[in-house]
Formats: structure tokens, C-alpha cells, sequence
């Protein structure tokens, strides 16, 4: 285990020296392994990476054993050495003050937790113990929701300041090496009941389709997740160099593109293109739905001057002078 975390590591890039890393522990077998493994790697002198660990742990206040699971991971770090920081959040009363669900709520408080310690701890790096087996889960997931092409994707080994050593290695093998170390992590009991949807898929789907269609549905899911990943990656140079090509004017407030070379170009590389220069104006493309690109591709090919799209509240898109305009709604 300890070889294939490095190769992972080496792979990604995911640790460098210097590093300073906030690792999410709950204390189940993934999180109390990646810490285990990380910092038998971080005082092995025989590897030559120079990088720094802290532990973020999360009470949800929901399961009577949340207050040992706590203890748990606070004893084992305190055994290895290792900075620990903790907090007890009433996940149920959050999810019922923001009209959110139990699950969003439960990752929302992760999530901010482990910025507070990256800032606390002037940390650089998030680790999540996400595996092979939640990969799968996501993508069948995603493939419910009625997911685009980038859905399939899955869980990504480094986005942004998250990474993920452990996502090469499959759920029966982390068991395994937390058996064979003696580590004794905690068991969510809650995973094995079916109210929420990816427990479902854990629990019913997936066995039923080792069961029934593909004993190797795990790997197969993976495998395409790769796949995706590297014809995204491809398609992301190719729109990059499009964009270029088609850009008059860029600045903070709005984006410029020439609508004459827009609509001469398929209509995969329209979408494309339009949530890229999105993206570009604002960071992301949220709040922009499949509906709102196609309406704006329909608008550029009728080439109408003066003729415009709010497709929310932060974005104007208007046709003029052979033009396509992107605008942050408060841009004059």
C-alpha cells in the first residue's frame, strides 16, 4: 500500500517539498489509513520529500458513537505525533436551518472546517481519503443525475488545493492494510443503511451488478473515468487554442468573441467555447445550465444586432457589430 500511495503520489504530483497538509480523518479504515501511510512516508528518510501533516476531524453530533470516534482519531494521533484539530458541528440542526439535506450539510461542514485549519495552520494542501470504490459510486451517481460528458470524470487525484493519495486503491485493499497494521478503525454504521442515494448504490447497485453483469465493475468504472479524463484534457487544449483565436477583447468586466468564426464552428465546440469564456469571466460556470448554452448558440446564429440573453443575473450575452458580448451584468 505504501509503494502504490508514493506511485500515486509521483504520478499527480500531489505532494512536493515543502508542503503543509490538512488530511479530513474521521477515523473510519480510508482516512485512518491515508494518515497511517502519510506519515510513515513524511519520517521515512529513505524518501526524499519534505512535507508536513495536521489532522482535521469533524464531530458531526449525529451517532451516539461520534464522541469515541473523536477520541479515536485524537489518541491515535496523538500516539504518531501528529497535529489535531476538532470540531462539533449539529449537522441535523444545520441541514434543517439552511433547507439543505443531511449529506450536503455534513460535507459543507467538513469542507469549511478544513479551509479554517488550512488558513489556522498556514497549510497549503487538503487531503481526502476518497477511494477506487467512491469513484465508481460517483460516476454511477452522475450518470443518474443525467450527467454531462464531464460527469464521468468522476473524483479527480488533484483539483485545486484538494488531492487524493488513495484513489488508486480500492476499498477491500485499505481494509485489508488497516487489518494487517492493527490499526482498529471505527465502522460508520450509517453506511449500511440505504437513505441516502450513494449508500444505495454502495450497498444494492453495485453488488447486484458484480452479482448479475461485471465482477470487475469497480476497475471497468475506473477504466473509463481515465478514459474521460484524458479525452477532457485534450478537448480543454483544443478549446483553449479556439478561444484564442476567436478573443477581440479581454478584460475583468467583459469578453469580446468574433461571431462571424463562432458559427462557423460545430455545434460541440459552440458549447464549448461559450463555457470556457464563462468560466473565464467568472471563475466557474455556475447557475449555467445545458438549456441556457443552447439558447445562446441559437442567438449567435441568428445574427441579429442589438439582440441579447441574461442567462441569470450575473451574465449578459448581446449580439452587435459582428460581435459576441459576454458581460458581468453590473459592466456598462
Amino acid at each position: 500500500m505504501k509503494e502504490k500511495i508514493l506511485k500515486v503520489i509521483k504520478k499527480y504530483n500531489l505532494i512536493e517539498n515543502g508542503d503543509r497538509l490538512v488530511l479530513g480523518v474521521s477515523g473510519g479504515p480510508d482516512s485512518i489509513a491515508m494518515l497511517n501511510i502519510l506519515n510513515d512516508i513524511k519520517n521515512d528518510k529513505n524518501i526524499n520529500i519534505d512535507f508536513n501533516i495536521v489532522v482535521a476531524h469533524i464531530n458531526h453530533m449525529i451517532r451516539e458513537e461520534a464522541d469515541t470516534d473523536e477520541e479515536y482519531v485524537k489518541n491515535f494521533c496523538k500516539e504518531k505525533n501528529v497535529e489535531f484539530y476538532t470540531k462539533s458541528i449539529d449537522v441535523i440542526k444545520m441541514a434543517n436551518n439552511n433547507k439543505i439535506g443531511t449529506e450536503e450539510a455534513g460535507r459543507k461542514a467538513r469542507y469549511d472546517f478544513f479551509d479554517e485549519i488550512l488558513l489556522k495552520t498556514n497549510s497549503n494542501k487538503i487531503c481526502i481519503a476518497h477511494n477506487k470504490n467512491d469513484n465508481a459510486e460517483t460516476l454511477i451517481m452522475n450518470i443518474l443525475r443525467g450527467s454531462g460528458v464531464s460527469g464521468l470524470r468522476g473524483i479527480e487525484p488533484k483539483r485545486g488545493k484538494y488531492i487524493r493519495p488513495l484513489i488508486e486503491c480500492d476499498r477491500e485493499e485499505i481494509e485489508k492494510y488497516c487489518t494487517e497494521e492493527k490499526l482498529n478503525p471505527r465502522i460508520d454504521k450509517t453506511n449500511f443503511e440505504n437513505d441516502y442515494t450513494r449508500n444505495k448504490i454502495r450497498n444494492i447497485v453495485i453488488p447486484y451488478i458484480r452479482e448479475e453483469f461485471n465482477p470487475n465493475i469497480i476497475n471497468t468504472l475506473n477504466r473509463l473515468s481515465t478514459l474521460v479524463k484524458d479525452q477532457e484534457e485534450y478537448f480543454v487544449d483544443v478549446i483553449k487554442e479556439k478561444f484564442e483565436s476567436l478573443v477581440i477583447e479581454e478584460n475583468n468586466e467583459e469578453i469580446q468573441l468574433d461571431l462571424k468564426k463562432f458559427n462557423k464552428e460545430k455545434k460541440v465546440i459552440k458549447s464549448r467555447l461559450l463555457l470556457y469564456t464563462i468560466s473565464r469571466l467568472f471563475g466557474n460556470t455556475k447557475g449555467i445550465e445545458k438549456i441556457h448554452i443552447e439558447d445562446l448558440i441559437k442567438l449567435c446564429e441568428n445574427n441579429i444586432g442589438n439582440k441579447y440573453l441574461t442567462p441569470n443575473k450575473n451574465l449578459k450575452v448581446l449580439i452587435k457589430n459582428h460581435k459576441i458580448y459576454l458581460k458581468k451584468q453590473n459592466a456598462r
